[in-house]
């Protein structure tokens, strides 16, 4: 019997958390022993790569109305091929706070979404928004919530006695939402908690200005080892804009670390499996949850670790019968996370 062939086609090789995401996927044991899966890179809004060998094709591509012209040019290539596209980016947070147009931006998605057989989004929350806004037609929508490997993290011993390093990981950019964080963090009168921070990226002189001399707030540069990191903190802080889904908060979780997020798009999906949310994005708010978890002396109990391989070999069988419906349903219910 001929074995499935399965490539996955990406436009950004950049180091992080989608290409840890892909990562998985291309080495996952449940998965190789069902189909060949092989990684291309492709130029962003490139002329396209024409016809493939390929029985199921996986988009972990940028949508953009550039991308439009590559994007139809792989499904009329490629017509006996199943197309998936994996929606790593986009979600509700991110086009109130990023984008301008917001008609034009979704006549964007539902144009490039249709030319794909399934669109997999990969929290609940951002499931939901794209079915809110009617980006992807009936019965083509799949949650499959992003996964990495967590061995690492759930190997690591677990914290004792109250948290007193909160940590913040990530790149330094707006989107993280750091500046928040300190500024709660200011705010917060305690002398026995520290804040360690880690990461590089182009708001760290910003970030840095505004920690000012406060000896509690530490920047720890860009941990090449995500699980020391971990090691070093009782607690992991996710003040984000948006976020998709948040690997860090699968790695907090595993790692049996407290958790604390914004009540946005895939931070959300967290708060099932142990996540904290803040009563609003704003430095008030996180001051307040900062002080609550430092006075807590409540041990957090380690949450299963779901995974989404049996999703994606189901998928890519051809066998799945999600649609919207059953395991990673896209919840319906109050986005507060």
């Amino acid at each position: 019997m001929t074995r499935l062939r399965v490539l996955h086609l990406v436009d950004d090789t950049t180091a992080g958390g989608v290409m840890r995401v892909i990562d998985h996927l291309l080495t996952a044991p449940e998965l190789a022993a069902q189909a060949d899966h092989e990684l291309r890179t492709v130029a962003r809004g490139g002329i396209g790569p024409g016809r493939l060998k390929a029985d199921v094709i996986v988009s972990h591509l940028a949508v953009s109305w550039r991308a439009l012209p590559m994007l139809a040019l792989l499904r009329l290539c490629n017509p006996r091929a199943r197309l998936i596209h994996v929606e790593h980016s986009y979600t509700e947070a991110f086009v109130a706070e990023c984008v301008p147009r917001k008609g034009r931006f979704t006549r964007l998605l539902r144009t490039a979404y249709r030319l794909f057989d399934t669109v997999v989004a990969v929290s609940a929350a951002q499931g939901a928004w794209l079915a809110r806004i009617g980006a992807v037609r009936t019965g083509a929508l799949r949650v499959i919530r992003s996964t990495v490997d967590t061995a690492p993290f759930r190997a690591l011993p677990r914290p004792a006695g109250p948290v007193r390093v909160f940590g913040a990981i990530g790149r330094l950019d707006r989107q993280k939402g750091f500046d928040t964080l300190i500024a709660a963090f200011r705010q917060v009168e305690r002398e026995d908690i520290a804040l360690h921070i880690y990461g590089e990226g182009p708001e760290k002189a910003a970030l840095e200005a505004l920690a000012g001399a406060d000896p509690r707030i530490r920047f720890m540069g860009f941990a090449a080892n995500p699980a020391e990191a971990f090691a070093a903190v009782d607690c992991v802080a996710m003040p984000s804009r948006w976020e998709a889904y948040g690997l860090v908060a699968l790695e907090a979780l595993a790692a049996g670390r407290s958790l604390l997020v914004n009540p946005v798009d895939g931070l959300q999906d967290h708060v099932a499996t142990g996540a904290v949310a803040a009563r609003a994005p704003s430095a008030e708010a996180w001051a307040a949850l900062i002080t609550c978890t430092a006075e807590s002396r409540e041990a957090r109990p380690d949450a299963p670790m779901p995974t989404s391989l049996p999703l994606w070999q189901a998928l890519i069988a051809g066998t799945d019968t999600q649609a919207g419906q059953g395991a990673g349903e896209p919840s319906a219910g109050p986005r507060a996370a």
